[in-house]
């Protein structure tokens, strides 16, 4: 079934006498959902042809039943450049996908987080090598598993006392050793703990979470999982806020960022994206309908995850990112410093492999960091920083270029396709000037 539907913004050809009748739509495409201003490509440095071709892949894994429908936004120097819709965003219902659709963007959530702590940073509330035990005294005094050959009464593993303690930067680039909750070998201890209640919070994952040992020494290794839910009770602890009253008041509200949220009112479930999985035979089937019955929707609202709750658009997300590479602000709203920002755009773990992100990658303070490009196979400039989410959207922000580029859809899993990796080429090929 071919599904392909494009809703795209487009400059308005009008005639002098037609000027009066317009002015509406023409101060809409001034400054479309993101509030960002809207230019040509190729006043921006960008090929309007090679721009285009996004559509065509996109269209492509729509047209394979591979992904319901897109979002796509490009934006270079502040201005967006390119902003499309195609496909569906409810395939059994025929909605058609739209610029302002709403999708569940999981671990995209974390820059965010990681932001919120980082702004507490600036007020003076701790040093990145302080030990997170001051605020989260449940995180002393930490176990090591470690794998034994020396089978003693059938367990394969010992524990013995970290070498040091977890810190603010550990939490911040997933080396802090806490265990991946779904990757072989920490799987089943994740499983065999009692997880948390509908009702429960944030601090009562997190008071089970270091009832765990941990997989590796702190600051020994990088290993992606629950760090940034972490942090994000650490920012409830430090402000005394709910974290969604923390991103609501001092992220969201002031950048107007205000389809974003971590449980979705009903009112907007009119814009919510389905949700899909490939079936036996790939071609994509429902998961999660854009319901109340949905987890992003349904009561009781009470576990706000830092590591992936959030709900969002792209034109809210590229306000968020645009703020980070201008250095902190946008349109007078100033989140951090720019020297904080510099630092989280660098890589701070050295050549510890990410395995996530493959070789020629480094982790910054909450973002992946572009540290070799011939290395890690890539056409984005060195420095490009990004991330994804469970759900197949992905961002990335190049400070070299002034360019960002965000695809949102809803499939997983998703590693049997490559649709992440064709937008983030096909972008980098428009480049021009």
């Amino acid at each position: 079934m071919n599904r392909f539907l494009s809703v795209s913004i487009s400059p308005l050809l009008v005639s002098p006498l037609l000027v009066l009748l317009v002015v509406l739509p023409i101060s809409l495409f001034a400054a479309p959902e993101s509030g960002l201003e809207r230019a040509s490509p190729a006043s921006v440095g960008l090929s309007e042809e090679r721009l285009s071709q996004i559509e065509e892949v996109m269209k492509r894994y729509i047209d394979d039943d591979l992904v319901p429908g897109t979002v796509t936004l490009v934006a270079r120097k502040g201005k967006v450049v390119h902003l499309e819709a195609q496909g569906y965003r409810d395939v059994e219902r025929k909605q058609p996908m739209t610029t302002d659709t709403i999708f569940r963007i999981a671990s995209m959530t974390k820059p965010i987080t990681s932001v919120a702590l980082m702004m507490l940073y600036e007020e003076g509330h701790f040093q990145l090598n302080d030990p997170i035990s001051e605020f989260l005294p449940e995180f002393s005094d930490m176990q090591v598993l470690i794998e034994s050959d020396d089978y003693d009464f059938g367990v394969p593993y010992r524990l013995e006392a970290a070498k040091r303690e977890i810190t603010f930067k550990h939490v911040l680039t997933h080396t802090a050793g806490f265990m991946n909750q779904y990757r072989d070998g920490h799987l089943a201890l994740f499983q065999n703990r009692k997880r948390i209640s509908a009702g429960d919070d944030l601090a009562a994952y997190i008071k089970l979470l270091a009832e765990l040992p941990l997989g590796f020494h702190p600051g020994e290794n990088w290993e992606y999982g629950p760090s940034t839910n972490v942090a994000g009770r650490l920012v409830e602890v430090i402000s005394g806020m709910t974290l969604e009253t923390f991103f609501r008041e001092r992220i969201f509200e002031p950048l107007e960022m205000d389809d974003t949220y971590f449980y979705l009112p009903e009112a907007k479930l009119v814009r919510f994206a389905a949700q899909y999985r490939p079936g036996k035979d790939g071609k994509i089937e429902l998961a999660d309908a854009p319901t109340t019955e949905s987890r992003f929707v349904a009561e009781p609202h009470a576990f706000f995850s830092g590591g992936g709750g959030l709900v969002s658009t792209a034109a809210d997300y590229v306000r968020f990112q645009q703020m980070m590479l201008n250095g902190g602000e946008l349109e007078g709203v100033r989140l951090l410093g720019r020297k904080t920002v510099e630092s989280m755009f660098t890589n701070h773990t050295g050549d510890l492999p990410l395995w996530l992100r493959g070789p020629g990658i480094g982790f910054g303070l909450g973002y992946y960091v572009i540290e070799d490009i011939g290395v890690a196979g890539t056409t984005l400039s060195k420095g490009t920083v990004g991330w994804g989410g469970a759900f197949c959207t992905v961002f990335f922000v190049d400070p070299a270029e002034q360019l960002i580029g965000i695809m949102m859809t809803q499939v997983r899993p998703y590693t049997h396709i490559d649709i992440r990796q064709d937008f983030q080429s096909v972008t980098a090929s428009a480049i021009v000037d």
